[in-house]
């Protein structure tokens, strides 16, 4: 009978980390940007000045301003579950099931690699 891998090697675990620094380095840029945007950091422009009489125009980068933030806010959860996996790693419990105890696959891992879920335990915990 073969043997229960409970955690993956520590090659595998390198792979992983590389795959998350990657998306680390970019997600923290895109969040950067996201945030000069909000704070109108290459203001230049005269909106904060211009006259008010444009109330449809305005309204539409209040929206704009708060779906920025709403994005800004879900790039920043992605950065901490991605910092978090790092720290998985670091503890050797990356890619364990944390309902089941298994092993992601490693395919969800490359795709999604702050999972803490198996995509069964996911739908499971869904029903």
């Amino acid at each position: 009978m073969a043997e229960i891998k409970k955690r993956y090697s520590d090659e595998d675990l390198e792979e992983f980390r590389q795959i998350i620094e990657e998306k680390l380095v970019v997600a923290r840029n895109d969040y950067k940007q996201m945030m000069s945007v909000l704070r109108n950091d290459d203001g230049n422009d005269v909106a904060d000045t211009s006259p008010t009489y444009k109330i449809l125009e305005e309204g539409s980068i209040t929206q704009t301003k708060e779906e920025m933030m709403m994005f800004a806010a879900r790039q920043e959860k992605f950065i901490r579950g991605l910092e978090a996996a790092l720290l998985r790693i670091e503890n050797k419990t990356y890619g364990i099931d944390r309902i089941t105890g298994e092993l992601i696959p490693k395919e969800r891992l490359r795709i999604v690699p702050h999972a803490t879920l198996s995509v069964e335990s996911k739908n499971a915990r869904k029903k």
